[in-house]
């Protein structure tokens, strides 16, 4: 292997960046603020999609696709949306190229110019709005319940790999409601499948909040996330759902016939999350060794490498390999067998450690004697020599990766915990996050204007409103005007 990661404590920025390009998940591409999931990285996004894609079955959606390119008079049709979108979207405005006359490669033809300019999809409210107008006429087409896995372009100046990046993947739930109480209660919904999924899978404790009215979606009449924290104390967005309200509806004019005859506009709402996912995996677990992932979402929960130095001592390890994988196989566990003789086992160890693969067993000709094996785990890099006749190896294994995943949960809730700080005045808020960061829970007045003068003062913007805020009063920390609860803030990615 290389030479070791740099220390997190030391540059952490460099850490991650070098982290994601040497575990082999994703490198820079030719095309600027673009990037390549490689093979690795994407197995572990393949299982977070597998997990939510389920999730969302169940709780009643369905699939669909639609188009990339969105025409350009469809995303001005809502105010607020336009507004917000406006500077990050890459726009169509030709369908051909032909020779260049002077011999320098291609250029555009200007006799090919568009009609009307088409925008490269920063998200889909609009085009999927504009379907669902043909798709809506009456009360039984209610509820509508639609999820797309697609690519989208948000043109960043400043990008860096899974975290902010021009083009990315995501899902993009976008769905229709007969009342607005349904529509909110959707809202709130996939909040919680949001938040389930950070918790149960990716091992990421959240704070579920509603965003200010500065932060919410544009278009949206109120954004809900969750946050999370990461090792070096800023916060980053996981995943948000926004109730639309009948805006999208009114924009495209989408009515159906209510029950009682009448014809009213549908009620919206949209939620996603994207392969920035990848990014709080990385952020929220990994150490100076590599990378830290939790047992479900690991391409590789297990790795079996042979110690060995001559080839029929190979293929009698192989051969006891075989049995432990045909089991574990079978009960769900996902297991690679590591036979090359190009690399030697320490070097093995240390690719491994650095890919997160939460368990290695180790086989030499020595444990063939005495019917044992070596069991390592990634998160607490603690090892323990197995005696396989007075253990079944298969329970042992699947108890291990329960503990794993539980252990990496626990370790980032005590973190986030202790990155949460309450502040009741000015001097302590600035205090917090310049010198131990995090969340800070604090008094507001409401206002976007002391919103601004703070996040200008500070860089620290109001994360969420949380959900389960218990409402007592007290004194903006800046403007000292009445403040109805105490908000999250901190700095964020």
């Amino acid at each position: 292997m290389s030479k070791g990661l740099p220390k997190r404590s030391e540059d952490y920025s460099l850490w991650y960046n070098e982290l994601v390009k040497r575990a082999d998940l994703a490198e820079n591409s030719a095309v600027r603020g673009c990037m390549v999931i490689k093979p690795y990285g994407y197995s572990i996004w393949e299982k977070m999609q597998a997990e939510l894609d389920r999730m969302f079955k169940k709780t009643g959606h369905t699939n669909a696709y639609f188009p990339l390119f969105i025409p350009k008079s469809f995303l001005s049709k809502e105010a607020s949306h336009v507004e917000g979108f406006a500077k990050e979207c890459a726009v169509v405005t030709h369908y051909r190229l032909k020779g260049d006359p002077s011999g320098n490669g291609v250029v555009v033809d200007p006799e090919a110019a568009l009609e009307e300019e088409l925008i490269v999809r920063p998200t889909s409210e609009t085009v999927i709005w504009s379907t669902y107008k043909n798709w809506i006429q009456s009360y039984r087409d209610l509820p509508l319940l639609v999820n797309q896995w697609a690519n989208v372009v948000r043109w960043e100046m400043r990008t860096r790999l899974f975290l902010r990046t021009a083009e990315f993947l995501w899902q993009e739930g976008h769905t229709a409601h007969e009342t607005k109480e349904e529509a909110q209660e959707e809202t709130l919904r996939m909040m919680n499948v949001y938040a389930e999924f950070a918790r149960n899978f990716m091992a990421l404790p959240v704070i579920k909040g509603i965003k200010s009215e500065s932060e919410k979606f544009a278009g949206a009449e109120a954004t809900y996330c969750i946050e999370a924290m990461m090792q070096d104390g800023k916060a980053l967005q996981a995943g948000t759902s926004h109730f639309l309200g009948q805006n999208f509806a009114k924009a495209f004019d989408v009515r159906f016939a209510t029950r009682d005859g009448g014809l009213e506009y549908v009620w919206g709402t949209s939620w996603g999350v994207s392969t920035r996912l990848m990014g709080a995996l990385i952020m929220a677990h990994s150490d100076d060794n590599g990378l830290v992932l939790p047992p479900k979402l690991a391409p590789i929960q297990v790795v079996i490498v042979p110690i060995f130095k001559s080839g029929e001592e190979l293929q009698a390890i192989s051969e006891k390999a075989a049995e432990i994988m045909e089991k574990l196989d079978a009960v769900g566990i996902s297991v690679k067998f590591d036979g090359r003789d190009t690399f030697k086992p320490g070097w093995k160890f240390a690719e491994y450690e650095l890919k997160g693969v939460p368990v290695r067993i180790a086989i030499g000709p020595r444990d063939l004697q005495n019917n044992t094996l070596e069991v390592a785990r990634r998160d607490t890099l603690t090892k323990e020599s197995i005696q396989l006749d007075q253990i079944d190896l298969t329970d042992k294994i699947q108890t291990l990766l329960a503990d794993i995943q539980n252990n990496i949960f626990q370790k980032a809730k005590r973190f986030m915990d202790e990155k949460t700080t309450m502040a009741d005045t000015w001097e302590e808020f600035v205090e917090v996050l310049d010198n131990k960061g995090g969340f800070v829970s604090a008094h507001w007045d409401g206002t976007a204007e002391t919103e601004e003068r703070i996040k200008e003062k500070t860089k620290a913007t109001i994360r969420c409103i949380p959900l389960d805020r218990d409402g007592d009063q007290g004194n903006c920390i800046l403007s000292g005007k009445p403040s109805a609860g105490r908000v999250l803030f901190a700095k964020a990615y």
